[in-house]
């Protein structure tokens, strides 16, 4: 869908990746530095073309999982539906996203920079 640079933070279940990101660990807190987070080729589970840097948890356990999504200009995700809670926060460019069965890019909702959005397990979505 039309995006500039897509980065997102998403709660969602994904195939299993490794914490890439280079961290500052301060005790009880983490810095991730942009400039130094790896991005990963995304998972099977979607079409080619974004990257993934999975940033705290593990997309393949119970818990919250955050990773960042960057995506090119017109990147599609067909639906499909999540075990988990899923929640995105854009960090730049578009997410355009809607409901249902069948993928209607026509009816997709525009979620511009600093938008949040949150669904419950089990909703077909796509982007």
């Amino acid at each position: 869908m039309r995006s500039a640079s897509l980065a997102i933070g998403v709660a969602a279940l994904f195939a299993c990746l490794a914490l890439n990101a280079d961290e500052r660990d301060t005790g009880d807190s983490r810095l991730y530095l942009t400039d130094k987070v790896e991005r990963n080729d995304v998972p099977l589970s979607l079409p080619n073309g974004a990257k993934v840097a999975v940033l705290e948890g593990d997309p393949n356990k119970e818990g919250p999982c955050v990773f960042r999504v960057k995506a090119p200009d017109g990147y599609r995700i067909p639906p499909h539906t999540h075990p988990k809670t899923e929640r995105i926060t854009v960090i730049s460019g578009t997410f355009n996203i809607d409901m249902g069965d069948k993928f209607e890019a026509q009816r997709a909702k525009p979620m511009p920079a600093e938008t949040y959005g949150c669904w419950e397990s089990g909703i077909k979505h796509f982007v």
